[in-house]
């Protein structure tokens, strides 16, 4: 049910010329028993700001991590299938930790928040939904929404969690940016 995504990554050549360095599947791909219908496929990572532009083709490589890197980014898709309401009904923060840990998250659990995957991290993360439509829980259920094919949101380091209640997928486009907080709100993120 989950798609495979062509990744086609742009160069140049000894004198300059624009060329295709890379057009293949993405390769770095997470499913996980802890947190069952939802797939992670990661397509771009960069490590500095201002990024690099020149240089491997495959930034995706090592230990399927949640967070950009420091000063960096990370392009991905996420797909959550149907959630299946029984099966919610039955986790706790617990399952949500097991399930980030396996990304190098498990801190980043809120304890006791409203969705067993409510969770906060460090970035600014722009998303869109490709397509379906999924509730982006908050903390508290007045602040809920619903998001749609074609919607979009900044996520700031806030507590959230994605929740498909309807019948169809629904994927999301994430670009996520290492970042900071000057106000001080939120802060306790768990160091890197």
């Amino acid at each position: 049910m989950h798609k495979d995504y062509r990744r086609v990554v742009t160069g140049h050549d000894g004198n300059g010329v624009a060329i295709v360095e890379s057009d293949q599947i993405a390769s770095q791909v997470l499913e996980r028993p802890a947190r069952p219908g939802v797939r992670l496929t990661n397509f771009w990572r960069t490590e500095t700001t201002p990024a690099e532009y020149d240089g491997p083709t495959e930034t995706c490589t090592g230990p399927f991590i949640l967070h950009p890197p420091e000063h960096g980014t990370m392009f991905r898709c996420v797909e959550f299938l149907p959630e299946d309401p029984e099966v919610m009904a039955k986790l706790s923060s617990k399952e949500g930790a097991e399930a980030f840990a396996e990304m190098g998250a498990g801190a980043n659990i809120v304890q006791g928040g409203r969705h067993p995957w409510m969770h906060r991290t460090d970035s600014v993360d722009y998303g869109i939904v490709m397509n379906g439509e999924i509730w982006m829980v908050m903390d508290e259920e007045k602040d809920d929404v619903l998001l749609k094919a074609g919607d979009v949101v900044i996520q700031r380091g806030t507590n959230h969690a994605w929740a498909n209640r309807g019948s169809e997928p629904c994927t999301m486009m994430f670009v996520l940016v290492d970042g900071v907080s000057e106000t001080g709100k939120g802060k306790g993120i768990p160091e890197r």
